[in-house]
């Protein structure tokens, strides 16, 4: 008997481990371990066409919300507003080169190969543009999920907000608002986006 082929066909409950033959669902179903009733499988409706939107709509915000002021603060007649980008100039001129290079990392960089990895990955779904590279593009994409910080920035800029109110005046400009659509942009691209699909298509149609 070819285990492996037999394997092929199983799925594993990711809380208790149990084993079950792979479901075949429509779009909207799940289903549920009889052992300990968490979610095996389930297919998302429309997948790959709300993922393509929500990644479009964040690739669109993503220089306003770079580059328009955050917030702007007011003090003793002064007025500064910062954006995004003029922090990490700023850590840089003060010499905190390491934060700088991580809040890049974190809240530019990673965010943006991410909005843009899952737009490349349901444009070729949406318009039909299969290649075999795909296979192991969505292998590297996966490692991404765990370095996704824009909300842990997000945080920070609350916090800070919430000090600086009692002591000055702190204004909300767009560019806190283009930020704060990016991250429920980015959120929703990898939410809606159904990865047991893409497997099952990519696999079935490049795998040898």
């Amino acid at each position: 008997m070819n285990t492996h082929s037999d394997n092929k066909y199983l799925i594993a409950c990711h809380q208790c481990d149990a084993l079950f033959d792979k479901p075949e669902l429509k779009q909207g179903q799940s289903a549920k371990c009889t052992r300990c009733g968490c979610t095996l499988a389930e297919r998302k409706v429309d997948s790959i066409e709300r993922s393509y939107n929500w990644s479009l709509a964040g690739i669109l915000l993503l220089m306003p919300a770079i580059l328009l002021p955050i917030m702007g603060v007011t003090l003793a007649g002064q007025y500064h507003h910062a954006s995004l980008f003029d922090c990490i100039l700023v850590l840089i001129d003060r010499g905190f080169f390491m934060i700088a290079v991580l809040v890049f990392l974190f809240a530019i960089a990673v965010p943006v190969v991410r909005l843009f990895g899952a737009f490349y990955l349901t444009y070729s779904f949406k318009f039909n543009k299969l290649k075999p590279s795909l296979l192991y593009f969505f292998r590297a994409f996966h490692h991404l999920d765990n370095w996704a910080m824009l909300n842990v920035f997000m945080l920070g800029i609350v916090v800070s907000m919430y000090k600086l109110i009692d002591d000055t005046e702190v204004s909300v400009n767009m560019g806190l608002l283009a930020f704060i659509l990016l991250l429920i942009s980015s959120t929703m691209a990898i939410a809606a986006l159904d990865h047991d699909y893409i497997w099952q298509e990519l696999e079935a149609e490049f795998a040898d």
